[in-house]
């Protein structure tokens, strides 16, 4: 089953793999769309649908921060008063447009949850992520089909 998923990739498995690569969750998208990309699938729309994925994944992500910031401060991360006001400090000085790198490995998906923790501006989370994820699948496109054509 799995064998016949990789073989036959949609833009469904791209958007699916997308959000939940932006999600707390250790996973990766970019392989499937360099794999999508080789197998000739139109890559504009395969861009876009990563980026959509991708981006509403954060827009997930951020409102877990939102929403269940204290609850993940208190309770499951147990950081100290003390720990939150000096991640909260770094947080200003680097301020909202660190968002624009949450397409980074590791500190990517922990930006956006900072983010909605800090209550940022849906609109400008929003610009920065969506154009930092887009340039990062762009240039992941634009390399692949460099190398494959």
């Amino acid at each position: 089953m799995v064998r016949d998923w990789l073989n036959q990739p949609g833009y469904t498995a791209l958007f699916a793999l997308s959000f939940l690569a932006s999600t707390l969750l250790p996973l990766g998208s970019e392989w499937l769309l360099v794999l999508m990309l080789v197998k000739g699938y139109e890559p504009l729309t395969a861009v876009a649908t990563a980026t959509a994925g991708n981006y509403l994944g954060a827009v997930t992500t951020w409102l877990i921060g939102m929403y269940g910031g204290r609850w993940l401060i208190e309770t499951v991360l147990r950081i100290s008063q003390e720990q939150e006001e000096r991640a909260r400090s770094r947080y200003r000085r680097y301020g909202a447009f660190s968002l624009f790198f949450s397409w980074l490995p590791v500190i990517g998906d922990p930006l956006c949850m900072v983010g909605g923790m800090m209550r940022i501006n849906f609109g400008l989370f929003s610009v920065l992520v969506a154009s930092g994820k887009l340039l990062r699948y762009a240039v992941t496109a634009w390399i692949t089909l460099r190398i494959a054509g």
